[in-house]
């Protein structure tokens, strides 16, 4: 049986702590990988950081959310340091979703869905006239079209990706419990493997705490759930 995947979000700019980050959530009981955003890619030596991260899989997670152009030419600098993903909002367009894909080589392109930040309140604040669901399938017909290779969803709509969408699907929002943060569309991890996660995306009840302590959890959440 294949190992549970779990990719750990270093969401701050200090190295020290993405340092501890990584030393404690060394596991051989799930296979790990590590998220990194434009907060750490920008901070002062976080570029230099990742360039000589070695073996680990690596989530680069910049959701790219601009003209073609703007979006091939930032995945073309960043190329070097080697990341195994890439995210790109969906909603940059079928231009820009196809023009990242050809340059990304050997990375993988990751299609961003909708935040699971929001809700349907949210999205109409924005200006869409589709509900969450509607709307997300939406986007991985996109997806689809633009032959991406991962995509991005909460666990709640994994089943609407799955019927357009065949590729692996990454899910944030994930908690052991009621806290839900700046999160509104959540699940747990076991839920959400079962409902056809292939990652998980995990930063605030991993690192905040006992990073190892929490890894444990973490495990036993997905023995149980």
């Amino acid at each position: 049986m294949s190992k549970n995947k779990v990719f750990i979000a270093c969401d701050t700019s200090n190295i020290k702590k993405v340092r501890n980050i990584i030393d404690k959530t060394q596991t051989n009981k799930i296979q790990i990988g590590y998220k990194f955003g434009i907060e750490f890619l920008n901070s002062k030596n976080g570029r230099n950081f990742l360039s000589k991260i070695k073996k680990k899989i690596i989530f680069l997670d910049l959701k790219l959310h601009d003209i073609p152009n703007t979006c091939l030419s930032a995945v073309k600098a960043v190329r070097d340091l080697k990341p195994n993903y890439i995210t790109i909002h969906i909603s940059s367009g079928l231009e820009a979703l196809r023009a990242v894909k050809k340059v990304s080589k050997n990375i993988k392109v990751v299609g961003v869905t909708t935040l699971t930040s929001l809700d349907d309140k949210s999205i109409k604040q924005i200006g869409y006239d589709r509900k969450i669901n509607s709307l997300i399938l939406h986007q991985a017909k996109l997806a689809s079209k633009a032959k991406l290779d991962a995509i991005v969803c909460s666990a709640k709509e994994i089943k609407i990706v799955k019927k357009v969408f065949r590729k692996e699907i990454i899910t944030p929002g994930i908690r052991f419990d009621s806290k839900t943060n700046d999160q509104k569309r959540v699940m747990k991890p076991g839920e959400a493997f079962k409902k056809g996660s292939s990652w998980l995306v995990i930063g605030r009840p991993i690192t905040k705490g006992n990073i190892k302590n929490n890894i444990t959890k973490l495990i036993d959440h997905l023995k149980n759930d």
